[in-house]
């Protein structure tokens, strides 16, 4: 029980790693608030597998780059679960897989601004209750190819980067109220997300892998727990690879 006694939000959390990830915070004792923007059904099949598991949850819609809507979620959070404590900022935001030739400003920018609002305004009204306390966990989705480009990926992996600086600049400021922040990298994961790639292309990432597969879910889920627990107090500002070794830092 890594997390009990914790309250924890998971934006994204209806499907995919945020759903595999808020499954494995309540196995672990956090009452977990599982956000979604659209699927109300899959956000309430989280819960209900949580609740049948003997956990904590609520579904709560919002838009995570929308202020008032998440200032909103998280009041809503601290009224029936209590002040959240730990965020996994995992909500994707879409883009256009095309090489940069063909990419359009709009799309480009809508990515870029997309990403870092998520993270901004979801920080931002979750801390004020975590710097009350001097105690607190945000943990970033990132991606390896923040680091590591790929073709057709180049507002994604801008994006990414871009994120991977604000843990940085939080860690660093957050650090003195005992707050931590941390990002983990999936390399490629079997989600809804991925399903568009061709199988070959899956072989290939597969075969380069030392692990010799490609990520599930639960896969960046443990690595979240792990940065989450308290066994990982002294751990901040880290960019955490989760790839089976494609990725070594």
């Amino acid at each position: 029980m890594l997390l009990q006694g914790r309250i924890a939000l998971v934006t994204g959390g209806s499907r995919g790693i945020g759903a595999a990830t808020a499954k494995l915070f309540a196995h672990h004792g956090a009452a977990v608030a599982v956000n979604y923007v659209q699927n109300a059904a899959a956000a309430q099949q989280v819960v209900a597998e949580i609740e049948a598991a003997g956990g904590k949850a609520l579904a709560v819609q919002a838009n995570v780059t929308d202020q008032n809507q998440i200032e909103s979620l998280v009041e809503k959070v601290a009224e029936a679960l209590g002040p959240i404590d730990t965020l996994v900022s995992n909500a994707a935001i879409s883009f256009p897989f095309a090489s940069f030739l063909d990419y359009a400003w709009e799309d480009f920018e809508a990515k870029l601004l997309g990403e870092l609002k998520a993270a901004f305004f979801c920080c931002k009204a979750v801390l004020p209750s975590m710097i009350e306390k001097q105690r607190g966990c945000i943990i970033a989705v990132s991606s390896g190819l923040s680091r590591h480009p790929g073709e057709g990926f180049c507002a994604h992996s801008t994006a990414k980067s871009g994120l991977d600086g604000f843990v940085k600049s939080l860690a660093h400021e957050l650090g003195p109220h005992g707050i931590r922040v941390n990002a983990v990298a999936p390399g490629l994961t079997i989600t809804d997300a991925t399903a568009f790639l061709p199988e070959q292309q899956k072989q290939f990432m597969a075969n380069m892998a030392p692990l010799r597969r490609i990520a599930v879910p639960e896969d960046i889920a443990g690595a979240i727990l792990l940065l989450a627990s308290d066994e990982a107090r002294f751990i901040t500002g880290t960019y955490l690879p989760v790839s089976g070794g494609i990725q070594m830092i």
